[in-house]
């Protein structure tokens, strides 16, 4: 299986002023975000306004961060909806297109079991030959997808993981304890990576690491090192950057502080609008405090 790294950035995708997908700043932004201590990207994530992506645009953008970083890094394609026949279309296109694995998300609005989660999810898997990271979200679905069908899914042997946002440590902690030996947990949000990471977990899919990668990566080497006291030192230092990027709804706090730093991405398109100036100034004043390391 091709090794997709502990620190993954959930890339947004810049448009120009038009609102077209600007696919020349998005191989630009690829390498630098991997220039920053990233270990591969998520693309056509929630960060990367999947929902609001054409099927030709996925797949375009698939093929061209993925020409652009080459062996560097992880391109984890985002291929999943609600429609579990769209999202196994999809998921081939991807690995025709060079993808090295794909996001598969729980399905919003349509409210399936968990019996339907887990043939979902196993279905999909079956028609690639990929990795697949499952990512349980339930603020964005209103669904949690619970330990158990976690810890099932780690039996299909191309489901290597997951991302976990549902904020719930204590069902994070039984599916670490539970799941496949070599079934991976991602932390989903940054203000959670510390926690998931000291009782097991494996990385942390990121929003923060647009701007500050490298201090992320090297807060995940401290605990790894079993420095845990600087490590908590260094979430303690970045909490405050990690909680403003969410005072808005993802990624419409990180689409203007990237646009801030000098590389321009665009704006979000509808139904997503730029952040209202309560929110730009709280930006200002918390980036302000840090050392930003992507390059521009």
């Amino acid at each position: 299986m091709t090794e997709i790294g502990r620190l993954i950035t959930a890339m947004i995708t810049p448009f120009d002023n038009e609102g077209n997908v600007d696919y020349q700043q998005a191989r630009r932004l690829a390498n630098a975000l991997l220039d920053s201590g990233s270990d591969g990207l998520v693309v056509t994530g929630t960060t990367g306004e999947g929902p609001t992506l054409s099927n030709e645009e996925k797949i375009r953008l698939y093929a061209e961060v993925k020409e652009a970083i080459g062996g560097r890094g992880a391109v984890i394609a985002g291929t999943t909806d609600n429609n579990t026949a769209n999202s196994i279309e999809l998921s081939k296109e991807a690995e025709a297109v060079g993808a090295d694995a794909l996001l598969l998300t729980v399905p919003a609005y349509n409210k399936p079991p968990q019996e339907g989660l887990y043939q979902h999810f196993k279905k999909i898997a079956s028609k690639t030959n990929l990795p697949c990271l499952l990512y349980n979200v339930t603020s964005r679905t209103s669904l949690n997808m619970t330990d158990e069908t976690t810890i099932r899914l780690s039996q299909i042997d191309n489901i290597v993981g997951i991302k976990e946002a549902g904020s719930d440590l204590d069902q994070i902690a039984r599916i670490i304890e539970g799941a496949q030996e070599d079934f991976l947990v991602w932390s989903g949000n940054d203000n959670e990576t510390f926690y998931i990471m000291a009782m097991g977990g494996y990385g942390v899919v990121s929003v923060a690491s647009h701007l500050v990668g490298s201090q992320i990566k090297q807060m995940m080497g401290l605990l790894l090192e079993g420095d845990v006291e600087t490590a908590a030192a260094e979430h303690r230092r970045l909490l405050p950057l990690f909680k403003v990027l969410f005072v808005e709804s993802n990624p419409i706090p990180v689409k203007y502080a990237v646009n801030s730093l000098g590389f321009d991405a665009g704006q979000p398109r509808l139904p997503l609008v730029p952040p209202q100036e309560k929110t730009i100034a709280e930006l200002a004043k918390v980036m302000a405090s840090y050392k930003m390391d992507l390059p521009v």
